[in-house]
């Protein structure tokens, strides 16, 4: 006897769109995808750039080296001084960052002591200064007219404040407190990865500390410190406001800026272009040291754990040194604080302002002669970062997950950005846009809105790429592949499955974009209009119009949003903001 059985109903699988489908499956679908990224790479990287170069060699409109010649010429010292004056800053910034970061990380990593935990959270407090309120609360603090200076001179009577920060030296001081974090951040994570079993095995073998540490630990940190230095060297050339309040005229961004306002532009494309090739050179040659080394741990020991300060001259000694330096890290943020309070032109020579006020935190939202600067950054931010997501997402998801010609050459041209200062970005787009073409759509962008977000656009262009690149990388392209083989359609599975999984990372690298685009001053002061004033020109304007109070409370808001964004970063991504940047 037969039974009958219910057959199971079976679901239709998932059918796309047939014509789409063949489009999605083509081995030239990539193509499609990636050419708005060269496009846009090519019009508002490339192009200005290459147009910088062209002006600098050409002469009453023939090719000439003329300008270059001028350049390099011993009758005109001031642009030598200035090329061997910035490098000589970079390379002094990377070597006491580095010292400063590396050795602060190992310490915070591999020893516990009594202020251990509290000096790890003020660590990144510089992180928490826009460059250039960082460079303005280092003046305040340390400069002639500071605040340490003036009160040890009223303190032992002395004819002259004692030191106080200037020249050369000041700049370094102030790079080293502001950039060491690169170094420190990077080193912390690398350490926390160490091996203790090397260090061990040297050990029984006879090696010294110190040998150990040249030999065994430096080498493992390479990466990490590699990757501190080219940003470190990269921000320090691009230096402008340190130079500018420490008395140091004759640095290339310096003599760029000189250049544009005196009308002599061939110099100014000359030396944005010389500028550039000593960054990008910088990059070649930092990139060639870490390839020619291989850093893999192939060891299977486990991370090092802390080493605990037990004897009482050292814990007392930890204590006071802890105590020293988190008075260092906070004094910076807290004279800012201080100062957003003060009446605006009461501080002349007095140690500390002689009157105060809350009027200008009411100022910045209900006086829309100062709002005005405020909302200018917020829209241009906003603008720049959109569009920054939207390219950062496409190109991360491009290189990581597909295959096709021209990858390398496309991951360069994102990351040229770096190697770019915010002088040389402004110049080129100047030199780019200052008439109609067909990347500004017949506009002259020049003086208009769109200039700054722009500008902005093309300095952070690879802060959401790595973010969310890296992201990518620890995902499982399995998880998309089960969905395209269940019948997704490319578009499907990118939104209902990648988009969501790598949300974290895009979420971290456009906060980083945002905030960096509210306290980017470089750029702007060579590209700003009286219409469109960002609040950095605005701070800047205003200390040098002897109006402390207003210029520091806009400070505390940017240290407020700056502050905010760690926090959601370090949230978003496990502790770990920054770090792959």
């Amino acid at each position: 006897m037969q039974t009958n059985k219910p057959q199971a109903k079976q679901q239709p699988a998932i059918r796309p769109n047939s014509r789409w489908t063949t489009i999605t499956t083509s081995p030239y679908f990539v193509y499609v995808l990636i050419a708005p990224l060269f496009l846009i790479l090519l019009a508002y990287v490339i192009y200005p750039f290459f147009q910088t170069f062209l002006q600098s060699v050409k002469l009453e409109g023939a090719f000439s080296f003329k300008n270059y010649a001028r350049f390099f010429s011993l009758e005109h010292t001031s642009n030598l001084e200035a090329l061997w004056n910035s490098v000589y800053i970079s390379v002094l910034s990377v070597i006491t960052c580095g010292i400063v970061g590396v050795a602060m990380a190992f310490l915070l990593e591999r020893y516990e002591f009594p202020g251990r935990k509290i000096l790890s959270v003020l660590a990144i407090v510089p992180m928490a200064l826009p460059p250039l309120i960082g460079v303005l609360s280092f003046s305040f603090l340390y400069g002639d007219s500071g605040i340490i200076p003036r009160a040890l001179q009223k303190l032992f009577a002395l004819d002259h404040a004692p030191l106080a920060l200037k020249g050369i030296w000041g700049v370094i001081v102030v790079h080293t407190f502001t950039m060491y974090t690169y170094f420190y951040m990077t080193a912390s994570t690398a350490i926390r990865g160490l091996d203790p079993s090397l260090e061990e095995a040297a050990a029984n073998l006879g090696a010294g500390r110190l040998l150990i540490w040249r030999r065994v630990i430096l080498p493992m940190l390479t990466p990490a410190i590699i990757a501190a230095s080219l940003l470190v060297f990269m921000i320090s050339m691009a230096s402008y406001t340190a130079p500018l309040v420490f008395g140091i005229d004759r640095t290339l961004t310096m003599q760029i800026y000189l250049s544009r306002t005196n009308g002599d532009l061939d110099m100014a494309a000359t030396q944005s272009t010389l500028l550039s090739i000593v960054s990008i050179l910088f990059l070649i040659m930092m990139r060639w040291y870490q390839n020619a080394r291989n850093y893999q741990n192939m060891s299977k020991g486990v991370s090092v754990h802390r080493t605990e300060v037990k004897s009482k001259a050292g814990k007392y000694t930890a204590m006071v040194l802890s105590f020293i330096a988190t008075l260092v890290l906070m004094l910076p943020i807290l004279v800012i604080v201080l100062l957003s309070f003060s009446e605006d032109s009461t501080w002349t020579v007095q140690v500390l302002p002689p009157e105060y006020t809350l009027q200008h935190f009411k100022d910045l939202f209900t006086d829309p002669k100062t709002w005005r600067p405020i909302a200018n950054s917020f829209k241009m931010s906003f603008v720049a970062t959109i569009g920054n997501l939207l390219f950062g997402v496409a190109a991360a998801y491009a290189i990581v997950r597909m295959k096709f010609k021209g990858k390398t050459l496309l991951d360069i041209l994102i990351m040229l950005p770096w190697a770019l200062p915010g002088t040389v970005v402004a110049v080129n787009l100047i030199t780019a846009f200052s008439e109609p073409n067909a990347f500004s759509f017949n506009q002259v962008l020049i003086g208009s809105f769109w200039i700054l977000p722009l500008a902005y656009f093309v300095r952070h262009l690879p802060l959401i790429f790595r973010s969310t690149s890296s992201t990518l990388m620890q995902m499982d392209s399995s998880v998309e592949e089960a969905a395209r083989n269940l019948g997704a359609s490319w578009w499907y599975s990118f939104r209902r499955v990648v988009f969501p999984m790598a949300l974290s990372g895009i979420l971290a690298g456009t906060l980083l974009a945002m905030v960096e685009g509210l306290g980017e001053f470089v750029a702007s002061i060579l590209l700003y209009t009286n219409n469109t004033t960002p609040m950095s020109v605005e701070i800047f304007q205003r200390m040098y119009a002897f109006e402390f109070g207003t210029a520091c409370a806009y400070g505390v808001l940017q240290i407020v949003m700056i502050i905010l964004v760690l926090f959601v970063s370090r949230k978003l991504t496990g502790g770990n903001a920054g770090s792959a940047i």
